[in-house]
């Protein structure tokens, strides 16, 4: 099972998707990220179970 796993997000500046890695060998995390399209900061935060996304939201940071 591959644990680094690329996922899509919406930018919450300019709307753009854009992928982002996540490494499901932490049950949970959250980290500040650049979008590479607007270059502003949007916050990650997720949730994972056996390699499994529950829950992602990609925010902005303010």
């Amino acid at each position: 099972m591959d644990l680094l796993q690329p996922h899509e997000v919406t930018c919450p500046h300019c709307w753009e998707r854009i992928t982002v890695t996540l490494d499901l060998s932490e049950p949970a995390q959250s980290y500040i990220e650049d979008c590479p399209v607007c270059c502003k900061a949007i916050a990650v935060s997720y949730a994972s179970h056996d390699g499994q996304v529950d829950d992602l939201s990609a925010d902005a940071a303010d």
